[in-house]
């Protein structure tokens, strides 16, 4: 059996291509703005701007705390999935033989194993990068919000610009967690692959499908993108 069959290398483009083009599609100016993450970063900066014009903070240092600790649980779950992936390649001889006896028909060879595993594992390690990036981001953010004018002080012009970088940071936060969760839903379609090539096509397909259906199909899309054409209308 070829260790890297060319239905395998065809399999493998179609779920990159999927990864690269929905990366480009939802976060594309004209698309990605009528996706849910779009229209969330809108009530970012609305909640920036309504931030700005209160005296007490502490709610809203407290919505930035629990986005902080959501990316923390992310970025330390990408590190154990990627120390869970090492242990696949240690196991490699265990699970070929398991492999061997199951009644599916799955033929793979050590090499094959092995490098299927390590693409997992580069997949979690680009996810804790971006969980970690946004962790980073959402700090600095904490820090401008903490340094931002108090209300009725200073000048508007100084507080409005405080509001844009303080917006910029935490859009920047969130983009960069919706991207590390973006690579957990392709880690679950690349989990096909190690069932054969038609199976990492099908999971692939199944995975767009479902992130296509939360940005655009969704209940909550619906509610938010109404709510957001109420007050574009108020």
């Amino acid at each position: 059996m070829t260790d890297f069959a060319l239905f395998d290398a065809i399999a493998f483009g179609i779920f990159a291509l999927a990864w690269f083009l929905y990366h480009h599609f939802v976060e594309h100016p004209r698309a990605g703005e009528q996706s849910l993450n779009g229209l969330m970063d809108r009530y970012r900066a609305r909640w920036i701007k309504q931030m700005e014009q209160r005296e007490e903070r502490i709610f809203d240092t407290q919505v930035l705390a629990g986005l902080q600790n959501g990316t923390a649980f992310f970025a330390s779950t990408s590190l154990f999935a990627f120390g869970g992936s090492f242990a696949l390649i240690r196991a490699a001889d265990d699970v070929l033989k398991i492999f061997a006896d199951l009644p599916l028909g799955i033929m793979t060879t050590r090499t094959m194993w092995e490098i299927k595993v390590t693409g997992l594992a580069l997949i979690f390690v680009y996810a804790f990068f971006k969980f970690a990036w946004s962790y980073r981001l959402f700090n600095y953010a904490a820090i401008l919000l903490g340094a931002a004018p108090p209300a009725n002080h200073g000048t508007s012009t100084d507080r409005m610009r405080h509001a844009e970088a303080l917006t910029a940071v935490i859009t920047d936060a969130g983009r960069e967690f919706n991207r590390g969760q973006r690579a957990f839903f392709f880690a679950l379609a690349y989990v096909g692959w190690f069932v054969s090539p038609i199976a990492l096509i099908i999971t692939t397909i199944a995975a767009l499908i479902a992130m296509m259906q939360r940005q655009f199909r969704s209940r909550a899309h619906a509610a938010i993108k109404a709510l957001a054409a109420y007050d574009e209308t108020d």
